[in-house]
């Protein structure tokens, strides 16, 4: 991976802290594993953010689809 190993575990322990991820030593190791839970939270929230902007996307093309046929008669 072009990062740096510091640098994954700055985002490792940032996701941890966020409850994305959860850490299990094995020897000198450390594993890290998805939390369903942290990850549906952020998909919930990702998906109400651009569901609202596709929302207003919409009606902003809309808008401007009937304005401008509007304009040609």
């Amino acid at each position: 991976m072009p990062i740096s190993r510091p640098a994954v575990s700055r985002h490792l322990r940032l996701l941890k802290d966020a409850a994305l991820v959860t850490e299990r030593a094995e020897g000198t190791r450390r594993l890290y594993r998805l939390q369903a839970e942290g990850v549906a939270a952020v998909r919930d929230y990702l998906e109400t953010v651009w569901g609202e902007a596709a929302a207003r996307f919409r009606l902003a093309a809309d808008n401007s689809s009937s304005h401008h046929r509007a304009d040609k008669r």
